[in-house]
């Protein structure tokens, strides 16, 4: 399975929705910027993209009002490392009240690896990071164990993104 996202202003990406009635396509945005998400076996349906590997899926892409893109830049010496952690991820976010979706996504000619969470709305996502799972699923963060303490895994700094489902 591959993810595909192009960035671009609303109109324009609600313009390549409509042309691609035969994929299931999520049109989000934030502020004047949108992103228009595609999953899919083959290639993306749209000129320019960021294209992944789901190296693990949970829940529906489609559904859900509110995205969170985890971006995290992870050198080529880190990957294995990386990829082992996430699929040992604890699997508690599933069980979330709110939670709609989660892919981990591989890239495929970039450094900057993708969670990307979908959740009812703003505050279930604030909800899942206040909760007790959300501290056990990060509980090795800053300690020994922990794989940001690693040397050699991050390329720089990650950062997150978010978006708020177009109707």
């Amino acid at each position: 399975m591959n993810i595909h996202v192009t960035y671009g202003d609303v109109t324009e990406l609600k313009a390549i929705k409509e042309s691609l009635t035969e994929e299931q396509l999520v049109l989000m945005e934030l502020g004047n910027e949108a992103v228009l998400i595609q999953e899919n076996e083959g290639s993306a349906g749209f000129a320019e993209a960021d294209s992944y590997t789901v190296l693990d899926a949970s829940g529906e892409i489609i559904k859900g009002n509110y995205a969170v893109f985890n971006n995290i830049p992870v050198t080529s010496e880190g990957r294995e490392l990386f990829e082992q952690r996430f699929m040992g991820r604890a699997r508690q976010i599933e069980d979330t009240e709110g939670f709609s979706a989660i892919r981990v996504l591989r890239p495929l000619e970039s450094d900057t690896y993708v969670i990307l969470t979908k959740w009812q709305d703003e505050a279930s996502f604030k909800a899942w990071q206040n909760s007790q799972a959300y501290a056990n699923a990060h509980k090795k963060r800053g300690t020994d164990e922990g794989i940001d303490k690693k040397p050699n895994i991050f390329s720089r700094p990650s950062f997150v993104t978010t978006y708020q489902k177009v109707d």
